[in-house]
């Protein structure tokens, strides 16, 4: 049964691969907002906590997330069902708290995979994106817009979103490492940190993840 952290920069395609592993592992893939929106919608007691922060704008406490964590992983447990956490942890709090969690549990995480992909190519895929008006469909650039270019879609004018254009890209690289270098040293210390190259087709991609796997025997 899997019980996977994945971690990866913006760009790294760690949300793709996410959904490749949830359908090959029959795994369910959970991420801080599906968690918060779930008990939220359910009216939880867990819930009611984290909306009354929500709606102050505030963040969540890392203990209503862990409790939220808790209540739904135990009924995994309980069902077989493994599952894949993409954006969760991100810090190392959390980090510690999620690992004190599943020892409770009696159970223990499969992994923390890192997908790696150099900094300057991360930077080079996020700054090729670009956005249809209309139908706000996405197409990569990656050795500049051609003049004319229009969405494959629907024929729509493209454009830039400022959080793809690489002043706003470099910032947000900078944030990430400040955030998730401590996280992978963490999971490094207690050898739980497994990495692959993020470099290459899709598919070769998906192919080493696979093959870690079936190295490590994770089903």
């Amino acid at each position: 049964m899997i019980r996977l952290v994945l971690l990866g920069g913006p760009g790294s395609g760690k949300g793709t691969q996410a959904d490749v592993l949830k359908e090959k592992y029959k795994a369910v893939k959970l991420s801080t907002g599906d968690l918060l929106r779930g008990e939220i919608r359910n009216d939880s007691e867990l819930g009611k906590q984290a909306k009354s922060f929500m709606d102050k704008g505030e963040l969540v406490p890392d203990s209503v997330m862990i409790g939220i964590l808790d209540k739904i992983t135990a009924d995994f447990e309980a069902k077989k069902q493994g599952y894949i956490l993409d954006g969760f942890p991100r810090t190392v709090p959390q980090a510690k708290a999620l690992l004190e969690m599943l020892d409770k549990q009696g159970v223990t995480l499969s992994m923390a995979l890192l997908i790696d992909v150099p900094e300057e190519e991360l930077v080079r895929r996020l700054s090729s994106r670009w956005t249809c008006k209309d139908c706000s469909s996405t197409v990569g650039y990656p050795d500049g817009k051609p003049e004319g270019a229009v969405c494959r879609q629907c024929g729509g004018e493209l454009y830039q979103r400022d959080d793809d254009k690489r002043e706003t890209i470099l910032n947000r690289m900078d944030v990430y490492k400040k955030n998730t270098q401590p996280l992978i040293s963490f999971f490094e210390e207690k050898a739980l940190l497994q990495q692959i190259d993020g470099l290459g087709t899709f598919e070769e991609i998906s192919g080493r993840i696979i093959d870690l796997f079936n190295k490590k025997e994770i089903k």
